[in-house]
């Protein structure tokens, strides 16, 4: 008696990546996949993994069996944003560090071939605000609005 808790959503079905689907991608040995990638990320896959990344993929590939036989949602905590986004880990919830808190980043089909840290911003946007109390003496006489 198998349960099927994870299907590909219905929304990823047409989905095509350089002419193949999500299900291809997900068949596909790691050598024709490298072949799809973009330059960038083709040469840093056929350099090999890092110790840091072997670790992570060992991770993911836990928390994918925990998705497809017990129906558990698995939030993957990391530091390595120099992962790049491999079919495997679609449908996941990996949390990258940012330099200050963990953003939790729900992988879909799009992110394949991206780098995990290109979705956790290390910076926030600017908003600067009216000077406050104790402001230096050049901020004090601002143009009221």
């Amino acid at each position: 008696m198998s349960k099927e808790c994870w299907k590909i959503p219905a929304e990823w079905r047409n989905f095509r990546y350089r002419g193949k689907s999500l299900e291809e991608l997900l068949e596909m040995p790691m050598d024709e996949l490298v072949k799809l990638l973009p330059s960038r990320a083709r040469r840093s896959l056929l350099r090999g993994f890092s110790p840091r990344q072997r670790r992570l993929l060992e991770k993911i590939l836990e928390a994918r069996q925990k998705l497809l036989s017990e129906c558990k949602e698995v939030v993957i905590k990391t530091h390595v944003r120099d992962m790049i986004v491999l079919p495997v880990m679609v449908g996941l919830t990996i949390a990258v560090f940012n330099g200050k808190e963990f953003v939790p980043v729900k992988i879909v089909p799009e992110m394949i071939g991206h780098y995990l840290g290109e979705f956790a911003p290390t910076t926030k946007e600017v908003k600067h605000g009216e000077p406050g109390l104790k402001a230096t003496r050049s901020t004090l006489f601002v143009a009221l609005k």
